[in-house]
């Protein structure tokens, strides 16, 4: 369990300087340079990916159980993932009414996800893990859009189409993942 958590202090904090410490972060940008400091946040971020995973793997192998959830919130955990992977397909393609509605639709369909595993999982490394993404994701998004707000930022909508590509390349890529990959790669399969 403590490779899990120092993993997810170092990968967490790292995506939290700019909701706890924005003015230190472009004083520090501006000091470095922006390809130093972008390189330093990519590689402070793989290692603690890299101990999530391996923490997460250790945890899960001697599991202490907290609760059985009961299958339908297994399957409404399943179901919550679809709009998640469409919220983060969505953050990549420019000019989306999603983006538009929603601001910040990363951040929005890394919460789903977090609060599917979360209903989906019972054991204490789940709780750590998914607990930890939910709580960072709602901290992110509440300074996200405050942030908007001050800015007075305004996203551009396209074509119709855009939400179309989003929402279709989202459903493929969950389904790929949800009946093949969340498998091959975790190990639980949520459909069978």
């Amino acid at each position: 369990m403590a490779l899990l958590i120092v993993g997810l202090v170092i990968f967490l904090g790292v995506h939290s300087v700019r909701i706890f410490a924005n003015d230190w972060r472009t004083a520090q940008i501006a000091k470095v340079g922006p390809k130093v400091w972008k390189g330093s946040y990519a590689l402070l971020s793989l290692i603690g990916l890299v101990l999530i995973v391996y923490g997460y793997g250790l945890a899960r192998a001697s599991a202490i159980v907290l609760y059985l959830p009961p299958l339908w919130l297994r399957h409404l955990g399943t179901v919550l993932t679809i709009p998640a992977f469409i919220l983060i397909i969505a953050a990549y393609v420019p000019g989306t009414r999603i983006k538009r509605a929603v601001g910040h639709p990363m951040v929005l369909g890394v919460k789903l996800w977090a609060l599917a595993h979360l209903l989906a999982n019972g054991a204490l490394a789940d709780l750590v893990l998914f607990g930890s993404f939910l709580v960072w994701a709602v901290f992110s998004y509440v300074a996200a859009r405050r942030r908007d707000r001050a800015a007075g930022t305004v996203y551009a909508i396209g074509p119709v189409s855009r939400d179309a590509t989003a929402v279709a390349i989202g459903l493929v890529l969950w389904a790929v993942f949800a009946f093949w990959l969340h498998g091959l790669l975790i190990g639980p399969r949520p459909f069978g």
